[in-house]
């Protein structure tokens, strides 16, 4: 997230002096291990920008000082003669060299080509500038990871066109005028890529320009998601326009929640995407400086997994006095009780009078929250706070980036009965920090285990680097309390998709890079995985092969950083049908018969067995056989006059030798089966030996019939593909 606000007079010094000496803290201020920068930093985030196994870092700059050149920040853990925690300032050979006045900086995939690429939140408060997307050029674009590339007129789509929302008076040559706060990713739609929510706050605050949503074509190309077709005519959308992407008309301030009324347009400087009601889509916590925080539900599971107008039921989701008078700059969503669902921190939550209070908001399990805990001390303007387990003992604390004054650490004293609450414990475990902080990202960037913070500075101030000194090994496993029950199917090629919750002690964009893996079998086969991506949020998402047929088990097991295991609970759903795609047209038979080919069990690369094709409705006591093919379909007449076509294109290989379909002469109760994966495992150079897993095959049934045409008969085909 990112933060704006009046410039401060010089910041108080002194505020919440060490009690205790430093070898008894957890954090020293570590600044020899970062480049030097001054400015205005409004935003860090961390990822792994080249893949080599460390976390390096972006920054925003600019704010509210003048146009300025966002920072790279180069973990140097894997370099030749660096060391790991270490960073070198990477900015002029690897970003884009551009001027803006940015709040807010993100790492998301966004062409899903298996790097992070950058989205820039910019305002135009002091210039016009749209908001930026910078590519990494590894992956599919054929080019050096961690080196960026400035593709931002090629990445927004259709901004002049139905359905935008934006007004003509607002476009730009490579975007929109905008005042953003904050952009935050997630699968909206569920369709495996990371769309955007883009807040906005309005020039001076004023709470009037509207956020919005865009959708992800897959490749990184974004066009806006407005399914009321409602364009504004000025930046400003107007009470009684229809609310864009959420149910309803606008009204600012709404307390309706029935979906006739929605306010999307407030004063955000941050928002949230989560599951807070456990359907597995995300959900948007909406912030607001000057009015109270708003939420919004996805109605894509009851919209039948078809994204739909979100519903504004901020009167329905929060207790009330969820959040008083002003400054509410920011908020984060984290299993704060370890029950599987997202609490809330508030910032400046609660605001009586010139105070600010920072609290705790706990959720019911079903999108409920009531405030759990006004934190001790927090009556000081803080700007914005993040989860960490920086004791490593399985719970999330909490960091507050001051404004004013000195930053605070609380830790979480969760004991496992279902309530949580958090203890001021700033003078023990951190040293003085009196700058003016923005932003504070909390990760593991030493690989030690335990985890770090970085705190963004404004004023010309050179950032924190809080190196955690604790030592303490993380042992605690990642939780997925909570996986989508997948429906009873027939087989096909479309993917059975599962979603599932994780969660671990730590920052939702640290674990948004552990290894979670989707395992799956058909008993007794073992289980085979495939990867799962994250939704963010706490929502990860894995596809099923849809040709799996049977009883097909499936589970979750995440891997963090440190090598801590969670296994899911198994969850089950029946596939039935072919095993693969079914295609073609078979012969008719000399008495009638339609002969038609299935699979079943797993066509495994790793195994020796267990995938066996089967044509049945054949001939009574009939010679025949099955064979197949690596070069795709055909579909070409099987002699002048018949019934029958040929399915599978040249080259083909027979299976075993001819063999009778047994059954009743006459009858259409004769069948052909044998187990191809053993075929195959016996005949290793038969057709370019189909081992490696994604190949493609496609089968048929042969078998003899006099006095049909060429005295033989075809059944249809199957097309299945070779799993790991």
């Amino acid at each position: 997230m990112q933060i704006a606000r009046p410039q401060p007079a010089l910041p108080l010094l002194g505020l919440l002096a060490l009690s205790a000496p430093l070898s008894a803290q957890a954090f020293v201020d570590s600044p020899a291990k970062l480049p030097f920068n001054t400015g205005s930093t409004e935003n860090v985030d961390f990822a792994d920008v080249d893949n080599d196994g460390d976390l390096d870092a972006a920054l925003a700059e600019g704010g509210d000082d003048g146009s300025d050149q966002n920072n790279l920040w180069i973990n140097r853990g894997f370099e030749v003669g660096g060391t790991i925690g270490f960073f070198a300032d990477r900015t002029a050979t690897q970003f884009p060299t551009v001027l803006d006045d940015s709040r807010d900086i993100e790492f998301a995939d966004l062409d899903g080509d298996g790097d992070v690429d950058v989205y820039i939140a910019n305002h135009s408060s002091i210039s016009n500038q749209p908001s930026r997307w910078w590519i990494n050029m590894g992956g599919v674009q054929g080019g050096t990871q961690g080196f960026f590339q400035d593709q931002t007129p090629t990445r927004w789509s259709g901004l002049n066109v139905a359905p935008t929302s934006i007004a003509a008076s607002a476009l730009l040559a490579g975007g929109f005028i905008d005042w953003s706060g904050d952009g935050d990713f997630g699968d909206l739609d569920n369709d495996g890529d990371l769309d955007l929510v883009h807040s906005s706050y309005g020039p001076s605050f004023s709470g009037n320009v509207p956020t919005r949503l865009f959708l992800n074509d897959g490749d990184g190309v974004f066009r806006e998601f407005n399914p009321s077709g409602f364009r504004l005519t000025s930046y400003s959308i107007q009470n009684g326009n229809p609310a864009l992407w959420a149910q309803g008309v606008q009204q600012a301030n709404t307390t309706n929640t029935t979906g006739a009324n929605a306010d999307i347009a407030t004063s955000a400087l941050d928002i949230d995407l989560g599951d807070i009601d456990g359907d597995f889509d995300l959900d948007l916590l909406h912030g607001a400086r000057q009015e109270t925080p708003r939420m919004f539900r996805n109605r894509e599971v009851e919209s039948g997994g078809v994204l739909t107008a979100f519903t504004d039921i901020t009167n329905a989701a929060f207790a009330p006095g969820w959040a008083t008078g002003a400054g509410h700059y920011e908020q984060e969503m984290g299993d704060c009780d370890n029950d599987g669902d997202l609490d809330i921190c508030g910032v400046n939550w609660l605001a009586p009078g010139p105070a600010f209070n920072d609290t705790t908001l706990a959720n019911s399990g079903a999108g409920f929250f009531t405030i759990n805990q006004t934190l001790a001390n927090s009556s000081s303007d803080d700007n914005e706070a993040d989860f960490l387990d920086y004791d490593n003992d399985g719970d999330l604390d909490i960091y507050f980036a001051n404004w004013s004054g000195q930053d605070r650490l609380y830790s979480n004293d969760f004991t496992g009965a279902g309530a949580f609450s958090h203890s001021n414990v700033t003078a023990g475990q951190l040293p003085a920090l009196n700058r003016v902080g923005l932003d504070a990202d909390c990760a593991d960037l030493d690989n030690d285990g335990d985890t770090d913070i970085v705190v963004a500075n404004n004023n010309a101030q050179a950032e924190n680097y809080l190196t955690n000194q604790s030592n303490v090994a993380d042992t605690h496993a990642p939780r997925i309390p909570n996986v989508e029950q997948a429906p009873n199917r027939a087989t096909g090629s479309a993917p059975t998709v599962v979603r599932a919750q994780v969660y671990d002690n730590a920052s939702y964009y640290e674990t948004w890079y552990i290894d979670v893996q989707l395992e799956f079998r058909v008993a007794p086969s073992g289980f085979l995985a495939v990867p799962m991506h994250a939704s963010q949020g706490q929502i990860w998402r894995g596809e099923i092969p849809g040709q799996v047929a049977g009883l097909v088990e499936y589970r979750v097991r995440a891997t963090d950083r440190n090598g801590n295991v969670g296994v899911s609970t198994t969850r089950s759903f029946n596939a039935s049908g072919s095993g693969g795609v079914v295609y073609c047209t078979a012969g008719t038979t000399t008495n009638g018969c339609t002969p038609s080919i299935t699979g079943s069990g797993l066509a495994l690369a790793s195994a020796t067995s267990g995938f066996t094709l089967t044509v049945a409705n054949v001939e009574g006591q009939r010679a025949g056989l099955i064979y197949y093919g690596l070069s795709g379909r055909a579909a070409l007449p099987w002699g002048s006059g018949g019934t029958s076509l040929i399915c599978v294109k040249v080259p083909t290989q027979r299976m075993t030798a001819s063999t009778s379909s047994g059954g009743t002469f006459g009858a259409c109760d004769g069948v052909l089966s044998e187990d191809w994966r053993a075929y195959v495992a016996t005949h290793p150079s038969a057709s370019g030996n189909p081992l490696q897993a994604g190949v493609q095959v496609n089968a048929q049934g042969w078998f003899r019939d006099p006095p049909a045409v060429k005295s033989t008969n075809l059944s249809n085909a199957l097309e299945f593909v070779v799993l790991p």
